[in-house]
């Protein structure tokens, strides 16, 4: 990616780049309305064609993995870390993003992006999902997600649920690593250089 400088400004701007190509409108729309979290899975053409291209660069596709996942899972073996000037990814797959908020025109993507500098992933944020049954759905499908066997699926949270069942209005943010941030002002090429107690993480 190139950085982007507006006229009349000398200072630079980073470069948006849309992430995940969609399947065709109406079947994105069927597939919302449905409650999917995608609209051609592991069994369609597009979601057989990036398993074929995950299995091809030694990436060991779950069945429960749908199309978004698998997008996801290319992006991260092949293009994050060539992601060195200041990048913002937009557009998340709805699969991979349980609290954000769907597209009012790609139901199949929600309203996320995460920003990246030095092949690092230094903020992420979206338009928090307010709609109550939305949200359940999403947490059923990351209970079952754990279930098979994804260690950072989501729990179903209850309270949550009940809350937004009070009301929520519209409402997005967004949080920064504080600790790869410092990494990158630090030149420091393991967290476990810049956090105060790096004996109480994993190796």
């Amino acid at each position: 990616p190139r950085l982007q400088r507006v006229d009349g400004d000398t200072a630079p701007r980073p470069r948006q780049r849309p992430r995940w190509p969609a399947p065709p409108s109406a079947e994105r729309r069927e597939a919302a309305a449905a409650g999917a979290a995608e609209p051609a899975g592991p069994d369609g053409q597009r979601g057989e064609c990036a398993a074929a291209v995950a299995e091809r660069l030694g990436i060991k596709v779950e069945k429960s993995w749908g199309l978004g996942k698998i997008q996801i899972e290319i992006f991260e073996e092949t293009a994050e870390a060539q992601l060195q000037e200041p990048t913002f990814i937009t557009a998340y797959p709805t699969e991979v993003s349980p609290l954000a908020r769907r597209n009012d025109d790609d139901p199949f993507v929600t309203d996320r992006f995460e920003f990246f500098v030095g092949g690092r992933e230094l903020a992420n944020g979206f338009s928090e999902l307010n709609d109550a049954e939305d949200q359940a759905d999403r947490f059923k499908a990351q209970v079952a997600a754990k279930e098979a066997g994804d260690d950072e699926a989501m729990h179903f949270d209850h309270d949550y649920i009940r809350a937004l069942e009070y009301g929520l209005p519209p409402t997005a943010g967004e949080g920064i690593g504080i600790d790869r941030l410092v990494m990158l002002l630090t030149n420091s090429p393991s967290i476990r250089d810049v956090i105060l107690f790096p004996h109480l993480r994993h190796e």
